[in-house]
């Protein structure tokens, strides 16, 4: 939810569908009433908050208050998506949770110099899974103040 009690848009963009589909129950488990949306790779990330394309309506493809990112997937890779996001002066202001199964020391590193937020190791199993969106879901949707989606 935001200050004004509305739940945020949640985009997440990781190319694998079992990921997304254990996400999306994961989001239903933790009792998370954001409204969560999906894309498969940094193309179509950049498509969505840039408003190309499929995305164009903003009807149908809300300014998300929170980015959920892979970082290895096909055409652009989430390093890729992080750094024309952070570079983008109208784009630079949504947190991005880098969301991912590398534990690369230099994985985590770039990404922080990139402009992440927040970087997670993305848990093993439907539980972990869980409890990380629960955590990740009082983190950013109670605790702190997030910016006006539609800044």
């Amino acid at each position: 939810m935001n200050r004004m009690g509305r739940p945020i848009t949640v985009l997440m963009a990781d190319d694998d569908e079992d990921d997304r589909l254990m996400a999306r129950a994961a989001f239903e488990r933790a009792r998370l009433a954001n409204d969560l949306r999906f894309v498969g790779d940094g193309e179509e990330l950049l498509d969505y908050l840039r408003r190309r394309g499929a995305w164009s309506d903003p009807a149908t493809s809300p300014r998300p208050g929170l980015v959920l990112l892979d970082l290895n997937m096909p055409r652009k890779d989430g390093r890729e998506a992080l750094r024309e996001m952070k570079a983008d002066p109208d784009l630079r202001r949504i947190p991005v949770v880098v969301l991912t199964t590398s534990q690369a020391e230099e994985d985590i590193l770039r990404s922080y110099d990139l402009g992440a937020n927040s970087y997670v190791a993305k848990p093993v199993t439907f539980e972990g899974l869980a409890e990380t969106l629960r955590v990740l879901g009082t983190y950013w949707f109670q605790i702190v103040e997030l910016p006006d989606a539609g800044a």
